[in-house]
């Protein structure tokens, strides 16, 4: 495959719709393969192969420490909760740094102390990894590379679903959403995005707004055991409004959403509000978008608030009249909500 003229925009990079055309015409057609159920070309959180999930990712957020953490708890977070929102349980971890010449040992220790302490509760152990200097301008970025497992809960969920529809897939897939279906997220979202950006420029807001970064597989164990989803995202470049679409897309099924239902900090909605920003877009690290089997969600949302995901909620539904996310704004009128060309703050994971 031959591809002529352009250049690679930091927008293929950025989560959206752009990135999900740039890595369907450049880096796909030269490698799609799988070793299990799901494809390369699938776009899932993670691949898999025989009882177990693989995923990687490469944090390059800016600046490296923020309210609520720091790239370190952000690699750790973001990479099993990839693992997670396919139902298996996050075991196995690897870790590369890029640094920067002249990087700042206290400042690294303080990255890398954030790491041991989540992979401990987690009980993951990170076994590998690769160290490079460097002399270009980056701080530093981390890749961090996961494997999870296949386990009871996943088992009990799956089974749960099949007491009320067929269910074809071994993992949560985000494409197992049906008809009828019931739409939740585990609490409010834009927080992640809002902190690292109003760090970052040095925007004059008095907001006590910290990121969201958290493991969701210390909340999610527990609801699969509830069971009856059929798939999750977690809404992380992009938002909400992009992992809708692409559950929305993969599964073939059309979304009503309602906006009031939507849990946000009315400082964060604010916050969005003077800069022109879409929180629906704005990037979440700890939070779960899954739609339920009707006859379960209210057990789910209970578990959910149970676990600690005390602003939980359902927000939607799923239906066969429409393909699109369609948004039912505070108003009563509807509007369609796309998905994002590109996630509105660069460098935000």
């Amino acid at each position: 495959m031959i591809v002529n003229g352009g250049v690679v925009r930091k927008e293929d990079g950025a989560g959206g719709r752009y990135m999900s055309e740039f890595l369907k015409r450049i880096v796909i057609p030269r490698f799609d393969s799988s070793a299990g159920e799901i494809k390369l070309s699938d776009m899932d959180d993670s691949s898999d192969f025989d009882d177990y999930v693989f995923t990687t990712d490469t944090y390059v957020v800016d600046p490296p420490v923020f309210p609520g953490g720091s790239i370190g708890k952000l690699a750790v977070c973001g990479t099993s909760n990839d693992i997670a929102v396919m139902g298996a349980e996050p075991k196995i971890m690897s870790l590369s740094l890029i640094i920067q010449e002249g990087f700042e040992i206290q400042l690294l220790s303080r990255i890398l102390d954030e790491m041991a302490f989540w992979t401990k509760k987690l009980d993951i152990s990170l076994i590998t990894g690769d160290t490079k200097v460097v002399n270009a301008n980056i701080g530093i970025a981390i890749n961090t590379s996961g494997i999870g497992v296949r386990n009871a809960s996943l088992e009990r969920n799956i089974d749960v679903v099949r007491e009320y529809r067929r269910y074809p897939w071994k993992w949560v897939r985000d494409c197992g959403a049906g008809e009828k279906e019931v739409i939740i997220v585990s609490g409010r979202i834009a927080e992640h995005g809002v902190s690292v950006l109003n760090t970052r420029e040095g925007i004059s807001f008095d907001l006590e707004v910290e990121s969201d970064a958290y493991p969701v597989w210390l909340f999610l164990r527990d609801v699969l055991e509830v069971g009856g989803i059929t798939a999750m995202k977690d809404p992380t470049r992009g938002g909400l409004a992009n992992a809708l679409n692409e559950i929305s897309e993969k599964s073939g099924v059309g979304m009503v959403i309602h906006e009031e239902r939507i849990p946000m900090l009315e400082s964060v909605r604010g916050f969005c509000d003077v800069l022109g920003l879409d929180p629906l877009a704005m990037a979440n690290e700890g939070k779960v978008v899954m739609i339920v089997v009707e006859e379960m969600a209210d057990d789910v949302l209970k578990s959910l608030r149970k676990a600690g995901q005390k602003y939980a909620e359902i927000i939607g539904y799923t239906t066969s009249e429409h393909q699109e996310v369609v948004l039912e704004t505070k108003i009563g009128t509807r509007k369609i909500l796309p998905p994002p060309m590109a996630d509105p703050v660069p460098r935000v994971c």
